[in-house]
């Protein structure tokens, strides 16, 4: 039930899912049916230089339908869910202004959770404990330790893949400098609800096989389209390194190991493959206990017809 409060709110899309369910093509068709102002929610594509690898769209498609927090940052440099939040608020009231609907279209859950949440204040970061944590994870692997995250935070090893290392020290960190779980911290986090009322569409399709196919047939493709290319450009700069957020990113870190011999083209294919299948199991989780969102069966002809009557 709508409150007075909501009322006077100006409304907001998002468009949510896992990587390959069709967000993109969703989001343009719904810029040519109403005025919308497009917003990337996505940690890959703020990095300039890398458009192949992350499905980047096309100079043409940004064209006909211009995508904001795109091309944001070099791959050197960091992006934060604290400063996607500063920035994508300022669009949206921008939009607004402008006398259009902000939609919010991408897969990075946490920058939507940061939106629309506000930021938890968590412990800084500890360099010294975080090299432990590292050690650990040389000699005992990563599954040890996200075993061990499990035993006293069973929320956030459901949410964080045991092969997400970034995220999974960051966990048992908070915890081993605060005696307070990461899901502690956030659950006492101080409102900071979003100044907009917002409808929540997620997007994929009823079938996990035929998720895991379009991600293997996508991922194939930017191999044919140069994606290694794109990556060896981006290895002889020789500022970047495999430990950058950037060069993390789900096909970036393959075929940069890759290119650095580790295995061959064959094995570096699969691991891609495998990689974004993982993500988008973790963007499914996600979802799966989002609050207040509507699903969308990707490629369903009525996608776009569900979006406008939410909208009016």
């Amino acid at each position: 039930m709508n409150t007075d409060a909501n009322v006077s709110k100006p409304k907001a899309i998002f468009l949510m899912g896992p990587t390959a369910s069709g967000k993109t093509d969703l989001a343009m068709a719904l810029n040519e049916a109403y005025p919308c102002e497009v917003i990337s929610v996505d940690s890959a594509l703020v990095y300039r230089g890398m458009d192949i690898g992350t499905a980047k769209p096309s100079s043409a498609e940004l064209a006909q339908c211009p995508h904001q927090l795109i091309d944001v940052i070099d791959p050197a440099e960091a992006y934060s869910a604290a400063r996607f939040r500063q920035d994508a608020l300022q669009l949206m009231h921008n939009a607004v202004a402008a006398g259009k609907l902000p939609v919010l279209v991408g897969g990075t859950m946490l920058y939507f959770k940061t939106l629309l949440e506000g930021l938890s204040e968590l412990p800084e970061a500890d360099p010294d404990l975080r090299k432990q944590i590292e050690l650990e994870a040389d000699s005992k692997g990563w599954q040890a330790l996200h075993d061990e995250l499990a035993s006293f935070d069973p929320d956030s090893a459901a949410r964080i893949h045991p092969n997400d290392p970034q995220r999974l020290s960051r966990a048992i960190e908070v915890y081993r400098s605060s005696g307070k779980s990461l899901s502690e911290w956030i659950a006492q986090q101080s409102a900071e609800p979003l100044p907009f009322d917002v409808v929540q569409f997620a997007i994929a399709p009823n079938d996990r096989q035929v998720l895991h196919q379009r991600i293997e047939l996508r991922f194939k493709q930017m191999v044919e389209q140069g994606l290694v290319e794109e990556v060896r450009r981006l290895y002889e700069r020789g500022d970047l390194h495999i430990d950058l957020p950037s060069i993390r990113c789900v096909g970036y870190r393959q075929v940069w190991e890759y290119l650095e011999g580790r295995y061959d083209e064959k094995e570096m294919i699969f691991r891609g493959v495998v990689a974004t299948r993982q993500l988008a199991k973790r963007q499914l989780t996600w979802l799966r206990s989002w609050p207040n969102v509507t699903w969308l069966q990707s490629d369903d002809k009525n996608n776009l017809k569900i979006l406008l009557a939410a909208i009016r």
